[in-house]
């Protein structure tokens, strides 16, 4: 099929808001049957893909996610950090960037990362008189963190697609995770003293205390997950395994939001929440196996070796061309529809695909925030009861900061590689 009709009915299926995995399942049948090939080749395709140990953390994480959005897990945290932090001015607002951090070292999805966090931290904020922008824009950008700091459920998505070490993909988003947070707490003390927002009560000595042994089930999930895979003691798989028990037992047993009577309802939630990206990965895998067929990187490897393209031109162009899918699709989707076509260009311009999954990571945040398709601007519009010209608004400072962190990602592989070959080796 011509590529130019193929890009054509993409758009047109997407501009007329058809679901993405039915939009990708849809072309990939259409190309399979135009080429000839028997379709029984294309069930045969997903079902390969079906069989994977690293697909099965999936599910296992978005449970976790939404037991700890409902479990009194995030107030937990927030509350730890309060005691620690919040007496400096702007504190509350430093809080969510630090509990965000934490919670995300849990969650390993940003949009349940935003909601769990804006729903109890933007009401805090505006009752402190915060600007109502102000509050919307950290609490939707510290969510992005979700999917940067490990364990990431985009970093697991990635490891399928281009067979890399989970691993290794987690410890290459700590340091400009990290980094992130820094930024976005400079935001916070930049315009905390701006417009003098003010500082928390100090706790008593006994308050201090409490808070934080009420603390210690939500901090361990993290210890417990983190630790098991770098220990060697446990798989990815089998982390994701325990911090879905961990993160039950956690909301049940210690902090008791949810009763043992909502963990199938929860359970359902999570597992409604992962069939929708398991169909977009399946889906998305058919796509991708025509285009590798169709001989579509070959030619864009060529096209780069004529053009004496260097590595970090590619790396501007690419970013360039995610930001624009940002604004029109969602991460999983673009990362399962771009990364077969730019695997083959990767390792011919010899870059590392563990910077470059970093990269793309900080671009698919960015798509978060960017209408008219962020995800977690309609999350936060939602939960503060806010429109979504407000979110808008109370977001630029911080997409700002996140374009400068992509360019010193980009360019300075050692930031996302430093950690993952002090650990493993090169």
């Amino acid at each position: 099929m011509n590529s130019s009709l193929l890009g054509l009915l993409f758009a047109v299926l997407i501009a007329i808001r058809t679901p993405i995995f039915l939009t990708l399942g849809g072309l990939a049948l259409l190309m399979f049957w135009i080429d000839g090939e028997p379709l029984i080749s294309l069930a045969q395709i997903v079902v390969d893909h079906l069989n994977s140990e690293t697909l099965v953390a999936i599910p296992f994480f978005v449970i976790a996610a939404a037991f700890m959005t409902e479990g009194g897990i995030a107030k937990a945290l927030i509350d730890c950090a309060n005691a620690w932090i919040g007496r400096v001015r702007g504190g509350l607002a430093i809080v969510c960037v630090v509990a965000t951090t934490i919670f995300a070292a849990i969650c390993g999805s940003s949009v349940a990362t935003a909601m769990a966090m804006g729903a109890i931290l933007i009401p805090a904020m505006n009752r402190q008189g915060y600007d109502k922008r102000f509050s919307l824009g950290i609490v939707g950008a510290s969510g992005t963190l979700g999917i940067l700091i490990p364990p990431s459920l985009a970093f697991i998505v990635y490891a399928i697609i281009a067979e890399e070490s989970v691993p290794r993909l987690f410890l290459a988003g700590v340091i400009p995770g990290l980094l992130q947070a820094g930024m976005f707490i400079a935001i916070a003390l930049f315009y905390a003293y701006k417009r003098g927002y003010p500082k928390g009560e100090p706790l008593t000595r006994d308050e201090f205390i409490a808070v934080n042994l009420h603390a210690l089930p939500a901090l361990s999930v993290p210890v417990i997950v983190l630790g098991g895979i770098y220990s060697g003691i446990v798989t990815v798989t089998e982390a994701a395994g325990l911090a879905a028990l961990a993160a039950l037992l956690t909301s049940v047993v210690f902090y008791r939001e949810c009763s043992v009577k909502d963990i199938i309802p929860v359970m359902a939630r999570g597992i409604k929440s992962t069939a929708a990206i398991v169909f977009i990965i399946l889906m998305a895998m058919a796509f991708g196996h025509w285009i590798t067929g169709s001989g579509l990187p070959q030619k864009l490897v060529e096209f780069a070796a004529e053009n004496q393209m260097k590595p970090w031109m590619f790396l501007a162009f690419i970013n360039i061309l995610l930001l624009f899918l940002g604004m029109f699709l969602e991460v999983f989707a673009i990362m399962l529809i771009a990364l077969p076509i730019l695997l083959p260009i990767l390792d011919s311009l010899g870059i590392n695909l563990i910077h470059f999954a970093v990269v793309m990571t900080i671009n698919m945040e960015l798509a978060l925030l960017t209408p008219p398709v962020g995800l977690n601007l309609f999350v936060l519009s939602s939960v503060a009861k806010e429109p979504m010209s407000e979110v808008v608004k109370g977001i630029v400072p911080f997409v700002i900061a996140l374009f400068i962190l992509l360019i010193i990602v980009t360019y300075i592989p050692q930031v996302s590689l430093w950690l993952p070959n002090l650990i493993y080796g090169y």
